[in-house]
């Protein structure tokens, strides 16, 4: 039997575990001020990225919105949704059936901010720390809630479409598919219908609502939980839509480009775009939140803060286990 190690290999052993822990911790902690020595600039060319982009196109924090959520729910904030294909794998996030449609205004912000710190900062930041604060600062840009982003995410070396699929909401799941679908990534039934309040800003193609306003049934052409009205200035806005995939329609008729609750409002008059829109109205798990959520917005405005904000670390990356890429559409 080998003899025990003299007392002064244990301590050493000892002090490098606990340096090696340490290490780890400091690597895996998110922080506020994350990048406060190694790009002092970080938030103000984020910002300035932001703002030049949002005043160009309009469309540009509903779009980022969008793509944020995309990135972040199924499978965590790492940047996998900015991959594009390559030889060596031809089908990541983006080739997903819905994701095909994620506007390019959002990953033309990315590449403008990431080029604008890759100069100031090189080989510091990441492309899903760009994404989340980019993401904070236009919802508050177009009128939503300010909150807090912790910084320190590393992007992942992973994407892939059939890890997605299953996983991402889809227009028209029912009530009860959707609270599970939040359930099994941590959110509440309330967080759920606060997080859904971003459609308050964007808009939807018309192949994700088609089946509710034509040849709905054969006593009606469209769904009757929509406002007969809107239904009918809905078949007309989309009446090319199969010839012209683009064709689309405010998800918020009533202030499209302002983040506010009146989508909530909406709901019980019958103008929810979306068939999960008009859902939670109906349904009597999610209603009282709608309903309260209409009737007071800030309470919609600090839930939202909240949800999003949980969001924003879920299943993030940090250390050795993702990167700093170079360019946000490719691994280094």
């Amino acid at each position: 039997m080998a003899p025990p190690p003299h007392p002064p290999a244990i301590l050493l052993l000892l002090r490098f575990l606990i340096c090696s822990s340490i290490l780890l911790l400091t690597e895996s902690a998110l922080t506020l001020d994350y990048y406060s020595v190694s790009c002092p600039r970080f938030a103000q060319i984020v910002q300035d990225a932001v703002t030049d982009k949002q005043i160009t196109n309009p469309t540009t924090a509903a779009a980022t919105l969008r793509v944020f959520f995309h990135d972040c729910f199924p499978n965590g904030c790492d940047g996998s949704v900015l991959l594009s294909p390559t030889p060596f794998n031809p089908s990541p996030e983006r080739t997903s059936d819905i994701n095909l449609s994620l506007p390019g205004d959002a990953f033309d912000l990315l590449v403008r901010a990431k080029t604008a710190l890759e100069l100031a900062c090189p080989g510091v930041v990441s492309c899903s720390d760009i994404l989340a604060e980019a993401t904070r600062d236009l919802v508050t840009m177009v009128g939503g809630p300010y909150y807090p982003v912790y910084l320190g995410r590393r992007d992942s070396h992973l994407s892939k479409a059939s890890l997605v699929d299953p996983f991402l909401p889809r227009s028209n799941m029912t009530v009860s598919h959707l609270i599970d679908l939040f359930a099994s990534r941590g959110f509440s039934v309330q967080e759920m219908v606060a997080l859904l309040g971003a459609h308050t800003v964007g808009f939807s193609h018309c192949k994700e609502f088609a089946a509710g306003i034509y040849d709905y049934s054969k006593s009606s052409s469209y769904d009757p939980s929509y406002n007969p009205r809107f239904a009918q200035g809905l078949q007309k806005a989309c009446a090319n839509y199969k010839q012209d995939s683009t064709v689309s329609v405010f998800n918020d008729i009533m202030s499209p480009n302002k983040f506010d609750n009146l989508y909530y409002q909406n709901l019980p008059k019958g103008l929810g775009l979306l068939a999960s829109d008009r859902a939670i109205y109906i349904d009597p798990r999610t209603r009282p939140y709608v309903e309260a959520y209409a009737a007071d917005q800030a309470r919609f405005f600090r839930d939202f803060a909240a949800a999003i904000q949980k969001l924003s670390l879920y299943g993030i990356k940090t250390g050795l286990k993702g990167e700093i890429r170079r360019r946000c559409d490719a691994v280094n």
